[in-house]
């Protein structure tokens, strides 16, 4: 039976008096009513004396029992009796914590013995100090012993307050001490306040604070028990720093107030409060406390103009620098370039004409391409940009613009960016519209002109009828004595091709064209478009300078990095001069044809100046007219009488885009106008389908077409597509739709007037007029408008016609007869009555 007692379990036993371990719940709460119960466990330490031997002593005895000079060990314990078969786990942990605890108390006894003797040792030293300097001051003749025997608060430096009551022994037991001179003075020892020693720890729950940090830091071991204090936390190192540089400064002297430091601020147009303040390196506060001295109470947030910046900054001690916000954008003019600097360059040569003249033809002809084939509806719709190869080794750079009319900007734009202008002529049909648009157009840009007669191998050509017809224009050709050069071609034969190259490189060496290759590029975006696999793409005309790949560059309201070049062969190169076209791959956007692309410095200025440019941008755009009542009142008015007829227009191109739009706000009249929604170059996106059928406009496509997203979302929503590729096809459509939006146009035929001569009564509520016919007919059924002293009383159509009782159809002029008329009685004689017919006509704009 007792050996199933001794035996071991892995169970824990049930709770009684003689446990150390008391088990308890503590419940805790946490913001937002959550709560916790943790089970807390408390021991207590269980002390056991040796068997056969009593109760051990309080542990304070066996301190104080331990030698001084140094911490002895723990006295080897008694060895025991017997122990029983299973020694208890419990009684050996009590046996180990017990040996520590003798350890640590008597190092802490070591500690303390030493700490006094070192108190000790430093107040001798002191005295032995004062000593001296009393001897040196009352000099040699005075013996050590009354030197000693002096009490200690006749001393001139005053004695530290543990020395009181060495000073105060009475005098008789100095006296024998200073008889016997030759003997050195006894070793005094100052009291010390005996320091607090450790209370004895006895077995109660409650645990001394080290005991209560060791329960709670985990395990305990002998290395941690015997080390406690190693385990102190330290002062950081940046704390130390801290303390020293303060220590540092506090030991400096100052040397006054600094001196304030003068900045130069750069000040825009407007400028917060705030923003100045931080350019001033002044407090925010500061500058509105000076402001509401000036009168203008502001807040740190509130913009002031440039005018009040410069009474602050010069009121705050600093100096001002003037900006406008207009420094930011980038100014060619100013960027000139050395007459040094500058080599020779190809010539830009822009074709132009009017429509189906050859020019594409001619153009092919000098190329050796065939670009016309490809041309929708055999007419040019795009500028192209080329390069070819003179057989003298020289290059040419070649602009082919649209010679359609609704192309007028992109050929102004090509004029602007040329150097010279070949006028194409075609000679059996004379000068069009288009070929004197482009004569204007070469007028306005200040560049010279050469006439190519096309098509001199066609049957009734007569070349000689269209130098006649320039002089008209004030184009004098060489052959009647003018400085205008003219040649006869013939793309379909390639006739006097040669004769044409001559004549522009004679016109280039006359102008000597320079350029300077060695700066960072600047160009002329010919035409830009959304590729569907490369993104925005635009051909640029290098103008001066080097383009390189991974140039970063602005262009418009757009920026971004070159990441390829592309020559109009579809090469792709690393670097283009001046006058040569190529496309470039990069851009944030699609910029706008004619924009200029300017290479910088890096990307934070490249985009700092695309925001400002886009910022005037939307101001430009969203800028309204001054405001009048009566503006007001005929806006109103336009507004009522005046449908609108809305298109969302979508391109393969900008210039296309943009030839379309100008072509369609022409076709606007008085009663309806078209109202572009939304403009741009690539495919047609859920956006656009997503606009049109917010106000139920239709979305025209040129030359491109919508993604799978939008045709189901316009399949779902019922919107209008319309496809073309040939501009005439679009514009005529559109003026259709338009003319059918007013409905047919409703015209009035008078047919006959009479006089009302008498009136008769004809049934209970209507009443007959005797009418005399005074020219043309009256018919019956037609439409009438009885006038009274030429003011018209009422609209009204003839319901009954009547001569002698008889129905008639119609009365002829000259002759009386009875008409009753619908929906009025209002007649009187002297009336007069005006018949007319009404025609319905297809309207067209």
């Amino acid at each position: 039976m007792s050996d199933e007692q001794d035996k071991p379990t892995l169970t824990r036993k049930p709770l009684g008096l003689k446990r150390t371990v008391e088990a308890g719940q503590v419940q805790q709460q946490f913001s937002h009513g959550r709560r916790n119960t943790v089970v807390v466990e408390v021991k207590r330490r269980r002390v056991l004396g040796r068997p056969g031997e009593a109760a051990p002593a309080p542990e304070i005895e066996e301190v104080q029992a331990a030698p001084a000079p140094a911490p002895a060990p723990a006295p080897a314990p008694t060895p025991p009796p017997a122990a029983p078969k299973v020694d208890s786990l419990m009684s050996r942990q009590e046996r180990q914590a017990q040996l520590l605890r003798e350890a640590e108390e008597a190092r802490m006894a070591s500690l303390e013995e030493n700490r006094r003797r070192d108190e000790a040792a430093r107040a001798r030293a002191a005295e032995e100090e004062k000593a001296r300097a009393n001897e040196a001051r009352e000099g040699k003749a005075v013996k050590a012993a009354e030197a000693v025997s002096a009490p200690a608060p006749e001393v001139a430096t005053p004695a530290p307050a543990v020395e009181a009551p060495a000073a105060a022994e009475p005098q008789g037991e100095a006296a024998p001490r200073s008889t016997t001179s030759a003997a050195p003075a006894p070793r005094r020892f100052t009291p010390v306040e005996a320091p607090k020693r450790p209370e004895p720890k006895r077995p109660e729950p409650k645990a001394t604070r080290g005991a209560d940090n060791r329960r709670q830091s985990g395990k305990l071991t002998v290395t941690r028990a015997l080390n406690d204090d190693e385990g102190a936390r330290a002062r950081s190192l940046a704390a130390l720093k801290r303390a020293r540089e303060k220590e540092k400064r506090s030991h400096q002297v100052s040397s006054g107030p600094r001196e304030k430091q003068v900045r130069e601020v750069v000040v825009p147009d407007s400028i917060t409060v705030q923003d100045l303040a931080n350019r001033m390196a002044e407090k925010g506060a500061d500058l509105v406390k000076a402001l509401f001295k000036m009168g203008m109470p502001v807040t740190v947030n509130q913009t002031i103009d440039q005018d009040t910046a410069e009474l602050l900054v010069t009121e705050f001690g600093h100096e001002i620098k003037r900006v406008s916000e207009a420094d930011i954008d980038i100014r060619h003019d100013e960027d000139v370039d050395a007459p040094e600097a500058l080599k020779p360059r190809a010539p830009v040569v822009t074709i132009m004409g009017h429509v189906d003249h050859g020019k594409t033809s001619l153009l092919d002809a000098l190329r050796g391409a065939n670009v016309q084939a490809g041309e929708a509806g055999g007419i040019t719709q795009h500028i192209g940009a080329y390069q070819v190869k003179t057989p003298d080794g020289s290059l040419v750079t070649f602009l082919d613009t649209p010679g359609h009319e609704a192309f007028t900007e992109m050929r102004q734009r090509g004029a602007n960016v040329t150097d010279i202008v070949i006028l194409v002529v075609a000679a059996d049909d004379g000068l069009k519209p288009q070929s004197i648009e482009a004569i204007n157009h070469a007028k306005a840009a200040g560049v010279p002109i050469i006439v190519a007669i096309n098509k001199v191998d066609k049957e009734g050509a007569n070349p000689q009828r269209v130098r006649e017809r320039l002089l008209e224009h004030e184009l004098v050709v060489e052959e009647m004595g003018g400085d205008v050069q003219n040649v006869e071609v013939s793309a379909l034969k390639k006739t006097g091709l040669d004769k044409l190259l001559d004549a522009i490189a004679v016109q280039a060496e006359i102008m000597e064209l320079k350029a300077n290759p060695d700066r960072a590029a600047e160009g002329t975006v010919v035409e830009a478009k959304l590729d569907k696999g490369r993104g925005p793409v635009a051909t640029i005309l290098v103008r001066r300078g080097t383009l390189k790949v991974g140039d970063i560059f602005v262009c418009g309201a757009e920026s971004g990095r070159v990441r390829a070049l592309v020559d109009d062969q579809g090469r792709q190169v690393k670097q283009a001069g001046p006058s040569m076209p190529v496309e470039v791959l990069g851009l944030g956007g699609v910029p706008m044809a004619g924009d200029t692309l300017t290479v910088v410095e890096n990307e934070a200025r490249a985009r700092e100046v695309a925001a400002y440019r886009q910022e005037q941008a939307l101001r430009k755009r969203t800028a309204q007219a001054p405001v009048s009542l009566e503006g007001m009142f005929s806006a109103l008015a336009d507004k009522a009488k005046v449908i609108e007829y809305p298109v969302v227009i979508k391109g393969d191109v900008q210039g296309s885009v943009e030839a379309i739009v100008n072509a369609l706000n022409r076709l606007s009249t008085d009663e309806i106008r078209v109202r572009v929604l939304q403009s741009g170059a690539g495919a047609i996106t859920e956006s656009d389908v997503t606009l049109a059928a917010a106000s139920g406009a239709p979305i025209i496509g040129f030359n491109v077409r919508p993604n799978a997203k939008a045709r189901e979302i316009a399949n779902r929503e019922k919107v209008r597509f319309m496809y073309y590729d040939v501009i005439y096809h679009l514009t005529e459509e559109v003026a259709k739709e338009m003319a059918g939006e007013l409905g047919p146009e409703r015209i009035e035929n008078v047919v006959g007037r009479a006089e009302v001569k008498e009136v008769f009564p004809a049934g209970k509520r209507d009443k007959a007029a005797g009418l005399l016919v005074l020219e043309g007919v009256i018919r019956k059924g037609l439409h009438a408008r009885l006038t009274r002293e030429d003011v018209i009383v009422s609209a009204t159509t003839i319901a009954s016609l009547r001569r002698f009782k008889d129905d008639v159809a119609e009365v002829r002029a000259g002759l009386e007869c009875g008409v009753v008329l619908a929906d009025t009685n209002d007649i009187k004689p002297g009336d007069h009555l005006e018949v007319f017919e009404v025609e319905l006509r297809e309207r067209t704009l």
